[in-house]
């Protein structure tokens, strides 16, 4: 029977020795994929209506602007072209779409360990966007950001535990050439990171070239098509209610490719989506519910992601507002309409308007990732690194942001109530001839990594143990973290051979 009598059992160097032997992936007190869905802003009727006003919307306004290609297999799947050139679904259409949409879509990380399983309510959180600045803390300036910055912020994510996966978070702007610039953004990020990545292309030529150096990653096309890891963010829609012909191309050509598709819908409430956050919900899911008929009119059952992602705008200036409550709601509220299509469904959360990792940043952050978990979003975008609304992207924000999701992540936990939990017997065994307190217990002890999580960075010294520290500054230790990550080789490297035969074939701009 076990000692629960408390005692100090070593004090401060009993738990010193606790946290540095680290526990087991499924003791830990987070990890990826924790179910969320505690958190329900929209009631079941309002479920409904929204379900039924973007069903509405997609048999009376349609979507206009389909490639051919596009028009060939929605007609064939019994969409209605109109002489106005709007394609119309009917309600039955897009039912029997969504019987036959993959509703277990696993995202592969080249390292197994890291492959996302998007079920049910399982949360994963990670980068996303297309910044055009790198952040520089040190002397608050915004730069064009480079190739070099996104392999670098490839290899700060796969260090950090609560950054599940990559998205590409930046335009590599010193390649001009959009097809060179789309092939060494796969380049810079598989080999900075074995998690899964996410990228786009402009073009649906550029697919096959880029299928090619994939299946070189991989170990050639079947590998690939067993695991692929790589998914393509793809905005096949132009709000309001318009596909994006050349999007569409790609979407076809990656999913013929093997290549799982987020379906991503960005409008902004207020200027490409109505003001109203119900408004907004109501078009992202009407355009992504044709996403769904595109998808499995194609390919019956194809891996892809419900990618709701309405922004907000700030109504004063037009201008959109990432860290905005309202935000926050919005991302909440797709993520209840994914739970409600039981579809895998992404969207955007953890954006700052703020321009630097400062107070304002931390409040905007917090607030979105917080609710987007809570309402178990399978993947939660853009949740760290990303400033001014999306135009800058950071490194130590995005190493700050690995503490901060930690947070978020034991949010999404809850509250264990097993027997064990309610401790009545560590209770009776402090209180009744115990020493009266807590402090150094068993049970003490054995929570403080199984239920607790501890900031790597955030700073809980006393005033008088933070003077001794020499005062640090929460963005300078992310700073130095950075520099110590960076001055390590990347695990994700490639095999010289790979390397070589990559080099060989296409012109890669990383040294």
């Amino acid at each position: 029977m076990t000692d629960l009598s408390p005692r100090r059992a070593g004090g401060r160097a009993a738990r010193r020795f606790a946290r540095a032997n680290p526990l087991a992936d499924d003791l830990r007190p987070i990890r990826p994929g924790m179910s969320g869905g505690r958190y329900a802003p929209l009631a079941t009727q309002d479920l409904d209506r929204i379900h039924d006003a973007a069903l509405r919307a997609l048999e009376e306004i349609g979507l206009a602007d389909a490639p051919p290609s596009g028009v060939r297999l929605l007609t064939d799947a019994g969409a209605r072209l109109g002489d106005d050139g709007r394609i119309r679904f009917p309600r039955a259409l897009v039912e029997d779409m969504l019987a036959l949409a993959n509703r277990t879509v696993t995202l592969h990380g080249r390292d197994p360990r890291h492959d996302l399983d998007l079920s049910g309510t399982r949360v994963h959180y990670g980068t996303a966007g297309a910044a055009v600045h790198l952040v520089d803390v040190a002397t608050g300036a915004y730069r064009d950001s480079t190739v070099q910055d996104l392999h670098d912020a490839a290899r700060i994510a796969d260090q950090l535990d609560n950054i599940h996966f990559l998205q590409r978070p930046m335009v590599a702007r010193d390649i001009p050439d959009t097809r060179e610039m789309e092939l060494n953004t796969i380049y810079a990020c598989c080999s900075g990171t074995l998690k899964h990545i996410g990228t786009s292309f402009s073009e649906a030529a550029t697919v096959p070239e880029a299928l090619d150096l994939l299946h070189l990653v991989a170990g050639g096309e079947a590998a690939w098509r067993a695991r692929p890891f790589v998914s393509n963010s793809n905005c096949f829609v132009v709000p309001p209610m318009k596909f994006a012909t050349e999007s569409c191309e790609v979407m076809e050509a990656c999913i013929r490719g093997g290549m799982p598709v987020l379906l991503l819908s960005a409008g902004q409430a207020g200027a490409t989506a109505p003001a109203s956050i119900a408004g907004a919900i109501v078009q992202a899911v009407a355009e992504c519910l044709a996403g769904v008929v595109y998808v499995n009119a194609l390919a019956p059952g194809h891996p892809a992601i419900f990618g709701t992602w309405p922004f907000v705008s700030d109504l004063r200036t037009g201008a959109m507002s990432g860290g905005s409550g309202e935000q926050a709601l919005l991302t909440a509220g797709c993520a209840q309409m994914h739970r409600y299509y039981g579809l895998c469904g992404g969207a955007a959360a953890g954006m700052a308007d703020a321009k630097l990792p400062d107070m304002q940043a931390g409040w905007e952050q917090m607030c979105s990732n917080v609710l987007a978990g809570l309402a178990g979003l399978n993947m939660v975008y853009e949740a760290a690194g990303m400033h001014a609304s999306l135009l800058g992207f950071c490194h130590e924000s995005l190493i700050l942001g690995d503490d901060l999701i930690g947070q978020a992540l034991r949010c999404v936990r809850g509250i264990d109530v097993a027997e064990d939990d309610l401790s009545l017997d560590v209770m009776r065994a402090t209180c009744l001839g115990g020493p009266g307190h807590y402090l150094g217990s068993d049970d003490t002890l054995k929570r403080m990594q199984r239920d607790y999580v501890y900031p790597a960075l955030g700073n809980r010294a006393s005033p008088k143990e933070w003077v001794e520290q020499g005062q640090p500054i929460l963005v300078d230790t992310a700073t130095a973290r950075k520099e110590m990550i960076l001055s390590h080789p990347s695990r994700a490297r490639l095999a010289p051979d790979v390397d070589r035969a990559i080099r060989n074939r296409f012109n890669i701009h990383l040294a």
